[in-house]
């Protein structure tokens, strides 16, 4: 099993959340990475968008394809990992701390609750999710 962090939740698409407060950060989990092969480029929403849970956050290309990004949660775009546009270099080696895609300033009280934990989200990809 990767090493994947315990304080965030994971989704069927492969994104992962973790709440601070009311921040949401988001970004892609490890599987969608290797997944996805050899990036090329990062399109991140503009600062004030606002995404409700399930709608297209982001977009990640690589040489072989174009993975959209869906927002696990609900809320308003406060920050971006610009660099990423750039260089995904942190994207590709470090999904769960360097590359983070996005900061979500969301709802008091939003719960992610429905959303797997790491063994759930393991178990998720032993059964074929992709």
């Amino acid at each position: 099993m990767a090493n994947r962090p315990t304080n965030v939740r994971y989704t069927k698409s492969h994104e992962w959340v973790r709440l601070e407060g009311t921040t949401a950060v988001v970004g892609i989990t490890d599987f969608a990475v290797e997944h996805l092969g050899e990036l090329v480029f990062v399109d991140l929403p503009a600062k004030g968008k606002k995404v409700g849970k399930g709608e297209t956050l982001a977009e990640v290309e690589s040489v072989k394809a174009v993975g959209e990004v869906y927002s696990p949660v609900a809320g308003e775009v406060v920050e971006v990992n610009a660099g990423l546009g750039q260089d995904q270099t942190p994207l590709a080696k470090d999904p769960f701390a360097k590359g983070w895609l996005a900061k979500l300033k969301v709802a008091a009280g939003t719960k992610v609750d429905d959303l797997m934990d790491a063994a759930a989200y393991q178990k998720h990809l032993d059964a074929g999710g992709s």
